[in-house]
């Protein structure tokens, strides 16, 4: 059989919460690199809470973080660093015009983080471990570089508010997108670039290790997951994902993360 790249969306397709992760997971993935397959992890987390993913796969890939918003190879320096960013003075608009609206909000710089104010309810989001640094206090005050995104904690019912604001001042410069999460977090709202895309992000990583798209393999769950799949010779879409994509993927499991999809599904397709 002809070897493969694997894309693999972590939270809601592997992960079923923020850390789970099994040594036979972590083997399994080994084992198909062994086979000659690679494996590309592409997420909206930042690279300092895949990096324990990436370390236990021991991946030699690049690896796509926000969305596609940055693209590194913790393992090559030559590789050609794929760097978008939000323009500042936009964060800082956005926020300072909806601050009505919000409840916190963070900005991230790679793997530091800008925070509105500190809050407990809110530390799981932020995903601060030893390679991050967190500053404090109001956006216009602390950010001093163009972000890779920004999180808005909305307000109870109140992310279209935000939502619709982006829309009308920003139409084509940055674009906004609600979270479908259920329980006490009903509106956050992440802020990025047109340019960060999971697709354009496997695009970049397929070329560079040699792959043509008909031998790309990628599997998700969530709405920033349409344009990987999309772009994918072989799209695949987790059980509970996300109504829009499961509109624009051929192939739904009848799995679930917590059910071992994604490795249920690449055994019978290996033939393993």
């Amino acid at each position: 059989m002809e070897n493969y790249l694997i894309a693999l969306d972590l939270d809601g397709t592997l992960l079923y919460d923020f850390d789970s992760l099994s040594e036979e997971l972590c083997l399994f993935m080994k084992k198909l690199q062994n086979l000659g397959h690679k494996i590309v992890i592409a997420t909206g987390r930042p690279y300092r809470s895949s990096r324990f993913v990436y370390e236990r796969f021991g991946l030699d890939t690049p690896i796509i973080n926000y969305n596609g918003g940055l693209i590194t190879h913790p393992h090559d320096n030559t590789f050609p660093e794929v760097n978008y960013t939000v323009k500042k003075e936009a964060i800082i608009d956005i926020f300072e015009n909806n601050v009505k609206h919000i409840r916190n909000a963070f900005s991230e710089v790679k793997d530091n983080i800008y925070l509105f104010k500190e809050e407990k309810a809110i530390e799981p989001l932020l995903h601060i471990t030893k390679d991050s640094l967190l500053f404090l206090g109001h956006l216009k005050d602390t950010l001093k570089e163009d972000p890779n995104g920004f999180i808005i904690i909305g307000k109870q019912g109140q992310g279209k508010h935000i939502e619709t604001y982006v829309n009308q001042h920003y139409k084509g410069k940055v674009l906004s997108r609600i979270w479908d999460l259920k329980g006490e977090f009903d509106s956050i709202v992440e802020i990025f670039t047109p340019e960060s895309n999971k697709g354009k992000g496997l695009k970049v990583v397929s070329e560079f290790l040699g792959f043509p798209q008909e031998r790309v393999i990628a599997i998700g769950d969530g709405h920033n997951d349409i344009e990987m799949i999309q772009f994918a010779g072989i799209g695949v879409a987790v059980k509970n994902a996300h109504p829009d994509l499961l509109k624009v993927t051929k192939i739904i499991l009848p799995f679930t993360a917590r059910e071992n999809a994604v490795t249920r599904y690449l055994t019978d397709f290996f033939h393993l």
